[in-house]
């Protein structure tokens, strides 16, 4: 069901997605080789919690962290540890939530890890690209399937693959609302986009084919042929104006 919010609702999810964005600037400043992905994990967690919300992913559906830290070939829900140390020209997907009066905020951004190679940088670049491709189209009487085409022929114009296991989303009063929104498909289909409608825009691709597989903690995907993955993710409300992003400070 698509759950359409109120102004003061809207106002709520700015709020939830402030703390968001400005999780993730510190946690950019965070990275670098030799940190493991457990301490980026307390970071984020202690300043969620300090700015008066709660992580949206700890204990989401047993999940253990409160960040998904998703390391080269892992695509998404890669779990935490004090033992995955990061490495020089590694790069690392940090997804996190927070819940903050009534309402969730969630972004993602794919990070390098000191100097990384010229294809990673592509990769994360025209990840990141395609997510505004996809901006462009969030409108009202719009349909999502606009935004999931812009998005998927910014990413295979430029090479790359684009994920089709995982999808966006609507949000709200849960992380997780619809509608569905893939980073793949024909344009003028599925709902049409109304003013107040929040949604999780999260675009996902592949340096190599676009298969996927969950390992044995049933947690962490990664690509199957061990190519690297980026992603970039946004919370954005549909108004009358054009799309509001929450998740940007």
């Amino acid at each position: 069901m698509i759950i359409i919010k109120n102004q003061r609702e809207i106002e709520l999810m700015q709020a939830a997605g402030k703390v968001v964005g400005e999780t993730l600037k510190l946690i950019e400043a965070s990275i670098r080789p030799g940190i493991s992905t457990g301490e980026l994990d307390k970071i984020c967690e202690e300043f969620i919690m300090k700015s008066g919300a709660t992580p949206s992913f700890k204990n989401y559906n047993g999940f253990p962290g409160s960040i998904c830290a998703s390391v080269n070939e892992v695509v998404v829900h890669g779990i935490p540890s004090k033992d995955k140390i990061l490495q020089e020209g590694d790069i690392i997907t940090i997804d996190c939530g927070a819940y903050l009066n009534g309402y969730h905020g969630d972004a993602a951004r794919t990070f390098r890890v000191g100097t990384v190679s010229e294809e990673a940088d592509g990769l994360i670049r025209i990840t990141e690209e395609s997510f505004f491709k996809g901006l462009e189209m969030a409108k009202v009487d719009y349909r999502i399937g606009d935004i999931s085409n812009a998005i998927q022929n910014h990413l295979e114009s430029n090479g790359l693959s684009v994920v089709r296991d995982f999808t966006g989303h609507g949000i709200g009063k849960d992380l997780h609302e619809g509608p569905s929104i893939p980073n793949y498909g024909l344009a003028h289909r599925g709902p049409k986009l109304r003013p107040g409608m929040a949604l999780a825009i999260e675009p996902m691709a592949n340096l190599g084919q676009y298969h996927v597989k969950v390992l044995e903690d049933n947690w962490t995907a990664v690509t199957r042929d061990g190519s690297w993955s980026a992603q970039y993710e946004n919370t954005v409300i549909i108004t009358e104006e054009g799309p509001l992003v929450t998740t940007l400070v």
